[in-house]
């Protein structure tokens, strides 16, 4: 089968809203500087680099950015190891279901690679995935659709027969920008605030069949 699979990871894989919003604020504290009253909100599924000094407005001094983002993750990484971890429900069922079928997987996330690879080593899910594609990977990040292009070749699909599962606007913005077919995850934003910007809107991934992709897509 043509098709491709890629998922963003935080809200679509893993529940790890909590710990990336506790990292923050461990880290604010640590540095002694303010967060937006609704700063995960407005920065949910960007990169750290854009985040930091955009969306915080904490430093533009490159080298800052660096430290401040690798002290953030591992503050985060502390967190998941501490408090525990697994895949969203109806996850593993619905990579099992693509597996079956012979739909290549990859993740295109915005987190970085030591991020997934402490869930994998938790939850055991890596075999599902054929390509993972994260913020080290790009120089841009999402709403640009950079990540998912090079996910998408990485699995060897062209992206007009990809299928991006995402649950952030900006990602599903840079799922169209790919020209990809984008379903939202109502994980983290409410259903109908979604809906214009994806082709299908689901509660959880094992709603859909290998038939309404092939659909989705078209032949």
């Amino acid at each position: 089968m043509d098709l491709g699979a890629i998922f963003d990871w935080d809200g679509v894989i893993i529940d790890s809203a909590k710990q990336h919003e506790e990292s923050w604020e461990q880290l604010a504290a640590e540095e002694k500087l303010p967060l937006p009253p609704d700063h995960f909100k407005r920065s949910f599924g960007r990169k750290n680099e854009a985040i930091i000094p955009e969306i915080f407005g904490w430093t533009s001094d490159p080298v800052e950015i660096r430290r401040m983002s690798l002290r953030k993750e591992a503050l985060y990484r502390e967190l998941v190891v501490k408090q525990g971890t697994a895949p969203l429900p109806g996850v593993r069922e619905f990579l099992q279901r693509l597996r079956e079928a012979g739909v290549p997987c990859a993740v295109g996330s915005s987190t970085h690679r030591a991020n997934i690879d402490t869930h994998f080593q938790i939850t055991g899910i890596a075999p599902f995935f054929q390509a993972i594609v994260t913020a080290e990977d790009v120089s841009v990040g999402k709403p640009d659709p950079q990540v998912f292009l090079l996910a998408a070749g990485k699995i060897a699909r062209e992206p007009r027969r990809c299928i991006v599962f995402e649950d952030a606007y900006v990602g599903l913005q840079a799922a169209r920008a790919g020209g990809m077919t984008a379903v939202a995850v109502a994980t983290t934003n409410p259903a109908a605030s979604l809906a214009p910007w994806a082709d299908r809107v689901v509660a959880r991934l094992d709603e859909l069949g290998i038939a309404d992709l092939v659909t989705m897509v078209g032949n």
